[in-house]
């Protein structure tokens, strides 16, 4: 595994005039992802799981479109959000939300037509016929960044719900009003990132993005800096390649966690979900060193 011990001098703050964050497109981000995920799968001893995952990306493009519209957050509490430096997005509200319920029974329903592994479609049928309560637990486990190691199977299709209502809803959101609420922390709806990426769009070429697993909002983040403990000491970066790696391990000493880094700088096609699954020869070779993985994704827990 190569390793930098030290940050890159290049490497710079986020830029003032860097807009805070970017709302996601529900249809055209999980379309983009579906692609990524089957661009990945050609080449990939993962083919068989990332091919599940291209569909299950299509469904939840389908799905962006089809069901219902969703009810914005309240003025209310976007004033309160607003004021408290908070997410406007309240995730603590969302388990018990009817139409996030009607969004977990239209994936599952979409996604027995799809091809998976066994044990998905054993964990589908479980979803399928659990009682509410039951899946109140998985949405508000996903809700609240958390898979437990004895059911993660579940969860997938309950985290695949979840993406598609928590994108929707920040779709609705005015990005121009968010304020930041607390480092690696999305200022949408309060989730964890999955990743963070180095841009190449103009505008924030070389600015760094954090992406939420969940509603996919981006949003800025200092370059050299630990996204869950916030410190910017003992900041070290590894990778499986040996040379110019597009995605690399962002390690902090301080906490002993870390979150991948991609550099769509040099590969604008990277997916901040996709590529993280198709990367997981990196999770392989960071299993041993001490570090905890901190990025959160539900379609890796268990790897």
């Amino acid at each position: 595994m190569a390793e930098t011990l030290q940050p890159d001098p290049s490497l710079i703050g986020g830029v003032p005039e860097a807009p805070l964050a970017f709302l996601p497109d529900p249809v055209g981000l999980f379309q983009t992802r579906k692609k990524r995920f089957a661009f990945l799968a050609e080449t990939s001893e993962l083919a068989p799981y990332l091919t599940f995952l291209a569909g299950l990306s299509a469904l939840q493009a389908r799905l962006a479109v089809t069901l219902p519209p969703v009810t914005p957050p309240s003025s209310e509490r976007l004033r309160i959000a607003a004021a408290g430096a908070l997410p406007p997005i309240d995730r603590a509200a969302l388990a018990d939300d009817p139409a996030l319920s009607a969004t977990l029974a239209a994936l599952c329903e979409g996604a027995a037509a799809l091809a998976m592994p066994e044990p998905a479609r054993l964990a589908l049928s479980a979803v399928q016929a659990a009682n509410e309560a039951d899946r109140r637990w998985l949405l508000g486990n996903i809700l609240a960044d958390v898979v437990p190691q004895d059911s993660i199977a579940p969860h997938l299709f309950a985290a695949a719900a979840v993406q598609v209502h928590l994108a929707r809803l920040a779709a609705t959101l005015d990005a121009g009003k968010l304020v930041p609420v607390g480092v690696g922390v999305c200022p949408a709806c309060g989730g964890r990132p999955v990743t963070s990426s180095v841009m190449s769009a103009p505008g924030i070429e070389s600015v760094r993005y954090a992406a939420c697993a969940c509603c996919a909002t981006q949003w800025n983040e200092v370059r050299v800096k630990c996204l869950a403990c916030g410190s910017t000491k003992g900041i070290s970066y590894r990778s499986a390649e040996t040379h110019d790696a597009t995605v690399k391990a962002e390690t902090c000493r301080e906490c002993s966690s870390w979150v991948k880094i991609f550099y769509r700088v040099k590969n604008p096609s990277l997916d901040p979900v996709a590529d993280d699954v198709g990367s997981l020869g990196l999770d392989m070779l960071m299993k041993d060193t001490g570090f905890r993985r901190a990025g959160f994704n539900p379609f890796l827990v268990g790897y």
